[in-house]
């Protein structure tokens, strides 16, 4: 794997003045819920790419989400261009209008969710595997309609509050 426990240490450093949140997109863009998102079939391509290497890992995802009542579950299948595979499951629960709790197995504590119309605000702390280590990281996303109907999730992830990558994940539903 081409990124390393270094290069997610030492960027910090590097990028301390760097956004720790990923700007709003440009352009008038379509209302968007967390349901219209994520319930459903999609599939989708996306890559991790750390800012200080610019080393990149990039997967192909299939998505399965499914609403029932206040509770709505998205199993995410992942197949990185390494050849590893996993299988990732969100479940999250309505808090009130426009606002969400998730978790899924690799999170820790409660990811906060916040629909703005336009856009959809992800934030969470989870701890990511890498060659057998643990490596605890913070991510915030928005996800928002891009061209073509597609949905796009753009996030910036940190390390000890400072940024050190970014993944980028389009997918069309089915």
């Amino acid at each position: 794997m081409l990124m390393t426990r270094r290069a997610l240490l030492i960027g910090p450093l590097a990028l301390g003045a760097c956004s720790r949140l990923p700007a709003s997109p440009d352009g008038p863009l379509q209302p968007i819920t967390l349901e219209q998102a994520f319930a459903g079939r999609a599939v989708g391509a996306g890559v991790f790419r750390v800012d200080l290497t610019g080393s990149e890992r990039r997967f192909r995802a299939r998505l399965n989400g499914r609403l029932r009542g206040d509770r709505l579950t998205v199993v995410e299948d992942f197949i990185y261009d390494d050849g590893e595979e996993n299988r990732l499951t969100w479940v999250f629960d309505r808090a009130g209008p426009g606002r969400w709790t998730g978790r899924r197995e690799d999170t820790v504590g409660v990811a906060e969710v916040v629909e703005t119309g336009t856009e959809i605000r992800l934030s969470y702390t989870a701890d990511f595997n890498a060659d057998g280590e643990i490596t605890r990281l913070g991510f915030e996303d928005v996800i928002y309609f891009g061209p073509e109907g597609r949905v796009i999730n753009d996030a910036v992830v940190t390390r000890f509050g400072l940024p050190v990558a970014r993944v980028r994940f389009e997918m069309v539903q089915r």
